[in-house]
């Protein structure tokens, strides 16, 4: 039997978007590290860059034969254990015009952004070694089984036809639900809603969501698996659901409080790029503004409810991304159109309400799984290392206390006092305040 060919316009497309899914991860680090205050920035920045890592590791050792190696329903056996049998050669069953390692690597940096996705509920406080111990087993037992449920040959909600494009349910939800539990498990910072904690760098923030921005077309386009009409739908989508969703948060931030931030620009951006994740490539472009201007306005009323309790979801991570991700997964049973993607569904406005049922039930199995498994790792981790870091190195910052360096040597502006409101909000420094920092530096 002859070997499926090789297309090189697809492999090549493939693998501009594998390194675009990269570069989401040093963009998502500038985006959180800009939130953050300047004794945390590098510990955030570094807990997305050894997410990549330790995720590659087991991606290659056991990750990817369980999340797509041939299995049950539930799981995937371990025929591709240390990437054997996942060679150059393609492998019908994902993509019969690429070489298998190329999908397997695809494959491998969604799970390495996803756990570096939720390091943004613990800022400040968990060890670093704690979080990549955490990392490395949530991603066996909750990301994997999650990737064969939907994405997997034989996996029960990919089976039933629920529709996840590029990982709504997989990355986003599980990543947002994983984060409420950690947020409650560890508890808020010692100074939590004691003193301010604005952004140390907010054209951080806006640089890491411009990179973001970017690399999500390999994440969502790259995930049609070739260089095709539903890839060019996929990006086109993409890029109209961040437009739409940029726009209504800054309406609803004028509307509030009569500013429009940079903080809300980007963040208004990030979810609009989640919501379309699982719809991109079953969507028409005006459905894609629909779903915009829809979750943007839900996951702003989440993210300024939560800033009024006591749950310290330190970056909003649930609202950004388990928020968004729910509202993009139900959304996509409503607009998803067999018209643009053949292999896909109609959805409610087609005259399929069965599907809008489907994606619930997906967006459930999906919240209670990664909820209660994620809290038993954690209880069962807090057994045998400590999460937190002591009392004095939060006072002290953690990127001292965990990494022995600081972010900036010699300056103090992170000890300023500005004008904060909710994370939508961008920090004012008046120009007296800027002086003081200056004449105290000198």
């Amino acid at each position: 039997m002859q070997a499926p060919a090789i297309s090189s316009g697809d492999t090549a497309w493939v693998l501009i978007s594998t390194a675009l899914v990269l570069f989401m991860v040093p963009g998502l680090a500038f985006f959180y590290g800009g939130l953050v205050r300047s004794k945390s920035a590098l510990n955030t920045m570094l807990m997305s860059l050894g997410a990549l890592a330790i995720v590659t590791v087991q991606w290659v050792l056991v990750g990817y034969s369980v999340a797509f190696g041939p299995g049950s329903t539930w799981i995937g056996g371990l025929s591709f254990f240390g990437f054997q049998g996942v060679t150059a050669t393609p492998n019908p069953t994902y993509a019969a015009a690429l070489p298998h390692l190329l999908f397997a690597a695809f494959q491998a940096m969604f799970a390495g952004i996803t756990v570096a996705l939720f390091s943004g509920a613990i800022i400040d406080r968990m060890r670093f070694v704690a979080y990549l111990a955490f990392g490395l087993i949530w991603t066996t037992l909750v990301y994997d089984p999650l990737a064969h449920w939907v994405w997997g040959d034989g996996g029960w909600l990919r089976a039933l036809g629920a529709l996840d494009f590029a990982g709504g349910t997989v990355v986003h939800i599980s990543a947002g639900v994983t984060a409420l539990v950690l947020a409650k498990v560890l508890g808020p910072r010692r100074d939590f809603k004691r003193v301010p904690t604005v952004p140390h760098n907010v054209p951080f923030v806006l640089l890491g969501a411009g990179m973001l921005w970017f690399g999500w077309f390999g994440f969502n386009a790259g995930s049609a698996l070739a260089a095709d009409g539903i890839a060019a739908n996929a990006l086109v989508t993409t890029h109209a659901a961040a437009a739409a969703s940029l726009l209504t948060w800054s309406l609803l931030e004028l509307y509030k409080s009569g500013r429009a931030t940079a903080v809300g620009v980007a963040t208004g951006a990030v979810v609009g790029l989640v919501a379309i994740t699982p719809a991109a490539g079953f969507v028409t472009p005006m459905s894609a503004l629909a779903i915009g201007f829809l979750a943007a306005p839900v996951s702003f009323f989440v993210l300024h409810y939560r800033a009024k309790t006591s749950l310290d979801d330190t970056l909003d991570v649930f609202a950004c991304h388990g928020v968004a991700g729910i509202m993009g997964a139900v959304l996509t049973g409503v607009f998803a159109s067999k018209d643009v993607n053949p292999i896909g569904a109609d959805g409610l406005l087609r005259g399929n309400p069965t599907l809008v049922g489907i994606q619930l039930l997906a967006v459930v199995a999906t919240v209670a799984f990664a909820g209660t498994a994620s809290f038993g790792i954690l209880s069962a981790l807090k057994l045998v290392v400590p999460l937190r870091i002591r009392v004095d190195a939060e006072v002290q910052g953690i990127d001292l206390a965990e990494h022995g360096e600081e972010a900036y040597h010699g300056s103090d502006l992170s000890d300023l006092t500005g004008r904060r409101t909710a994370l939508g909000d961008a920090v004012v420094l008046s120009a007296s305040e800027m002086r003081g920092a200056a004449a105290r530096r000198a």
